[in-house]
Formats: structure tokens, sequence, C-alpha cells
């Protein structure tokens, strides 16, 4: 438990999207105090309010106006075991994953390297400015053991599963239908709702899990009705042709989901590039959420999704962020909002960066059901949250001695920032991350 401190410096939430509620969505304090007490933030208003509040004894960390204090950043799609192997010379989905991703996630079975590739990994995500995540682990348990254990130890809230996966890759990295259940439930009973930890039921795609494996995790999720599902769909066109080409007898890509059971509020679906009007309506209507993976899109080739076109989807699915490391090139969603951004221009719809920072805070806490405990900064919420430096590079200090308000400067930071942004990442009370100096 944290003791009871203070946090002063500018800060700003979200509480709701901007593009449907404009200045009502956002709160922003250009002189914010915010009390913690126990991993949560008691009270939050203008300082000159709040300070009478504050006993000469209480310890403040001040940030001043070149900071900028957010909800910790959650990354909604991303694949631990893969951080060894990013930046491998790019080639299309199948092949890549043919070529790197399974020769390393084979290395997993050995519970040391999945210890130590875990805590590079969380290690790297607070370096980052992410508190949260829905992670990827292999088709071992104990990488996920691995994982939820250091996770524990950070008190970090986190969500992660087994890779389901009994067909179409290497006989060491396939499971069975039936393994793939009794290790999933097993890993349930142990990490779910330990500390601040969740479960996500893993099948990795579709054509790599057999029908009976897909029926048993749909079984899984009715027994679990709390638990999350996270998987891929529709990330290229080859494999949503091999995906038709598997299950002749559905409808399409989404309908495979669906008919196992595995399409509901709890769902996270990365990537959906190639998904048609009606899959996307049906996303919307059961309240599954698409996962946007621009930077690992780009990198791989895959497609570029048309945000534009889901916001305009009558009703319109719900959509987070991911940055899909290893496939994705960095593990900062700043710059994965940055090839969002780009992507999105390149359909002709301007993503700006209130709209972008709700992508990276609110919006994927709303996909992983914790939005009433974080992605925002208000009294009662848990206090994870990280400090950006907006005068991080020589370049960036320039860039904000010119901007005219503070929508401007933070587009700035969503097309400038990188990992040197995080001052300061601080997850429950706690205070993680700290860059130790400034680095140009």
């Amino acid at each position: 438990m944290s003791e009871r401190l203070a946090l002063r410096g500018p800060c700003l939430s979200f509480r709701a999207p901007p593009w449907r509620e404009g200045a009502a969505a956002l709160r922003f304090e250009p002189d914010a105090l915010i009390l913690l007490h126990e991993g949560r933030i008691v009270a939050l208003d203008d300082h000159a309010r709040l300070r009478a509040q504050v006993p000469d004894e209480m310890h403040v960390v001040h940030y001043d106006s070149n900071h900028l204090i957010l909800p910790g950043f959650i990354d909604a799609h991303v694949h631990y075991p893969q951080v060894q192997m990013i930046a491998s010379f790019g080639l299309r989905l199948i092949d890549w994953l043919k070529r790197y991703t399974f020769e390393v996630e084979q290395q997993y079975a050995d519970p040391e390297h999945a210890a130590h590739e875990a805590r590079v990994f969380l290690d790297e995500c607070l370096r980052n400015g992410t508190t949260s995540a829905c992670v990827f682990g292999t088709v071992h348990a104990h990488s996920v053991d691995a994982l939820m254990r250091e996770a524990l130890s950070r008190d970090m809230r986190l969500f992660a599963g087994k890779v389901l996966m009994d067909r179409h890759a290497p006989p060491t990295l396939c499971d069975t239908a039936d393994s793939g259940y009794a290790d999933s439930r097993a890993l349930i009973t142990r990490w779910h709702g330990q500390g601040r930890l969740g479960y996500a039921i893993t099948p990795r795609f579709a054509p790599t899990s057999s029908p009976r494996q897909l029926e048993l995790a749909g079984q899984l999720a009715a027994e679990h009705p709390d638990c999350r599902i996270q998987t891929h769909i529709a990330e290229t066109p080859e494999e949503v042709a091999w995906a038709r080409e598997l299950f002749p007898e559905r409808k399409d890509y989404l309908d495979i989901y669906a008919h196992y059971g595995l399409l509901g509020p709890h769902t996270l679906l990365g990537h959906g590039i190639h998904l048609s009007d009606d899959e996307l309506q049906r996303i919307a209507t059961c309240g599954a959420c698409v996962v946007h993976c621009p930077s690992s899109n780009l990198f791989l080739g895959s497609g570029l999704l048309d945000l534009g076109r889901l916001r305009q989807t009558t009703p319109s699915p719900a959509v987070a962020l991911g940055s899909d490391v290893g496939a994705g090139t960095s593990l900062s969603l700043l710059r994965t909002l940055g090839d969002a951004y780009r992507i999105a221009r390149l359909h002709g719809f301007a993503l700006n960066a209130l709209d972008g920072l709700y992508l990276a805070t609110r919006a994927g806490a709303q996909a992983l059901g914790i939005a009433d405990r974080v992605g925002a900064l208000e009294p009662g919420m848990e206090a994870d949250m990280v400090v950006l430096d907006l005068c991080s590079t020589p370049l960036l200090a320039h860039r904000m001695r010119h901007c005219r308000d503070l929508e401007e400067a933070l587009f700035a930071q969503m097309i400038l920032a990188d990992d040197r942004a995080i001052r300061a990442t601080w997850v429950a009370g706690r205070c993680l991350y700290e860059r130790a100096d400034r680095v140009s």
C-alpha cells in the first residue's frame, strides 16, 4: 500500500469519447493537486482549492508546467514472448509466424527463460508509461505463471492468457483441445482475481484451433463469464480466406467465434482490418471491441484499418489500441498513436490528439472491463498514472514554445514523442518508473 502523498501538476483525463461529447468529455486542470492513499485517488482539484487539505508533513511530488499527468496507458493487445524478436525482418503474416514467432515461442518451454522475459517485458511497459495490458503468453501454461507472478509483485492491473493452439503449428507448440482447456482452467483458478490480475481466454486465432478446441474455449468462457477473451481476426486477406476454407459452414470469420461462444462484451478482437460491414455491426451490437494495432499492420503490410469507417458504422464498434509487439515495433503507445494517425490520414480521416489519448487510456479500460477502476483520473479510481515530459527532446522543447493551445501541444507529442517522454509511471499509487535524467 502507498503512503499518503500527493502529486501536483497539469493533468488531463477523459469522462467520455471526445468525438461524441466534445469539451464535456475532458477534465483538464492546469495546476492540479492529486491526493493519494492506499493506491487510490482520494481527491483531485485545482491546487489553490485543495491545498488546505494537505498536511504540512505530506509528501508532494511536483511536476511543473512542462509536464502532463495522464491516466496510465493501456495496451489492449500485445505478445510478451515476442519482445525478444521485435524488429525481425518483415514478411507476410503467416510466413512471419512460421519463421520467427513459432521459433521464439518454443524457447518458453524453459520456465527460467519465461521468467526472465516477463521481467524484461514489464520493465519496458513501465518505461513506456503502460500500466495495464491484455497479454498473450505462449502455449506453455508456465509462460502465464511467470508473467502473472511478476505483475503481482508490482501490483499491476494485467490480463493474460495461455495461447490455445492445437493445429497448424510445430508439434512442440501444440496443445490439445482437452489439455488447453485443463491448463487454462487451472490458470484461471490460480490467477484470476489475484491482486489486480485477470485472465484472458486466448485462442491464438481460428485457423490454429480445431473446432473441438474452440468449443472448449467457449465452454471456459461460459464457466468463467468475468474473464476476457482475446484473439485475432481478419488481419490479412490470406488469413480470412484460410479461415473460410477451414470453417466452410460458417457465414464469415466473425461467425466462427460467435458459433463457439467466443463473441460477446468481454471479447477483444485484434486487428479487424478486413471485416465486412455486417461483421462490424455485429461486433458493435454484442459489445465486443476491435483492437487497432497500426504499427504491426504497417510493419507486416497486413492492411490499413479505416478508423473513419468504423466510426461511421451504425452501430459503431468499440475500438481500443494495441502495440502488438513483436510485429509492432515499439511498446510506446505514443509511437503507436503516431502510426494510427498516419494510417487514418491515408483513408482521409484525421485522428486528433484528444481522440488518440482517449484510445490509449479510457477506451482500453472499457475494453478490459476495468473502466470503473482505471483509465481516468477521478476520486475513487486506482492511482495508475503516467507523467509526460512535454519537452523530452530538443525538438519537442522548441515545438512546445510555439504551440497555440493544449490540443496542438498534445498532437505534437502524438507525432514526435516516444519512450523518452515518460518522466514517471505510477502504479497503484507507487512510482515504479522514473526517468533518471533527460535523454536527448
